[in-house]
């Protein structure tokens, strides 16, 4: 009762808790652009994306000063014009393509001064998994360090965590789940959502070749790490759709 006491005793008080006046408006911090374009913001947001190291300033000034609606009609307006990030599903190979994509990564990263984001973009996420593969296998004659090394040298954040799946899915697409799951367990804490989506997920897939990765890499079973890291029926449910060791 005390505490209602004080807190109906400041209603009266600047400084304390008192009830909000009924206003009529808006109050967000984001407001529609009465100058709205979709097509001009898309072509401002394309050229952003391929200059040297990426325009961030004019990113964000679309983005973050259009409303999500206008957002809505850029992406669309985006898409249309510059075509829409369709991964091929051709198990086939062309050589000759992947040496020419290999060249042309090579030169729009490691090879000169800023990196040609739309080139990475392109191909990294239009080929297919085996010819992503091959590219790869071909970027090594020249660069000594490989694409994921690259990578890291030129580019950085979200972007850079993106590319790096990609490129580390297409080398070795188990050795890639292994390295996450240990992520996972690593330090303090246990990030179980990583875990249940990559154990669930690869269950039916193939998450036995996942696990002999992980031995490999680690030294140890997937099993024996999960039996440290984590505890109760979430264990025996994990452990369970990992088999036995």
């Amino acid at each position: 009762m005390a505490f209602f006491k004080k807190l109906f005793e400041q209603q009266n008080d600047d400084k304390g808790f008192k009830p909000a006046p009924f206003e009529t408006g808006y109050f967000g911090t984001v407001k529609a652009d009465p100058n709205f374009n979709a097509q001009n913001d898309a072509a401002k947001l394309k050229k952003a994306i391929e200059t040297k190291g990426v325009d961030e300033a004019t990113v964000v000034e679309v983005i973050a000063k259009r409303s999500n609606a206008q957002r809505q009609q850029i992406k669309a307006a985006y898409q249309q014009s510059a075509g829409k990030a369709t991964r091929s599903e051709d198990r086939n190979i062309d050589d000759g393509m992947a040496k020419s994509d290999a060249k042309a990564l090579f030169e729009a990263g490691e090879n000169r001064i800023g990196t040609v984001c739309s080139v990475l973009i392109d191909i990294l996420t239009n080929r297919s998994e085996a010819q992503l593969c091959k590219i790869l296998q071909y970027y090594g004659q020249f660069s000594k360090d490989g694409l994921a090394k690259d990578l890291e040298g030129e580019l950085s954040g979200n972007f850079e965590d993106c590319l790096m799946t990609l490129v580390k899915g297409a080398w070795n697409k188990h050795a890639y789940f292994a390295e996450r799951l240990q992520l996972a367990m690593k330090g303090v804490g246990t990030d179980t959502d990583t875990l249940t989506r990559i154990i669930v997920s690869r269950s039916e897939i193939d998450l036995l070749k996942i696990m002999q990765e992980y031995k490999r890499m680690y030294g140890k079973t997937l099993q024996e790490d999960l039996l440290k890291e984590t505890k109760g029926d979430y264990e025996k449910i994990v452990l369970a759709l990992c088999g036995t060791p």
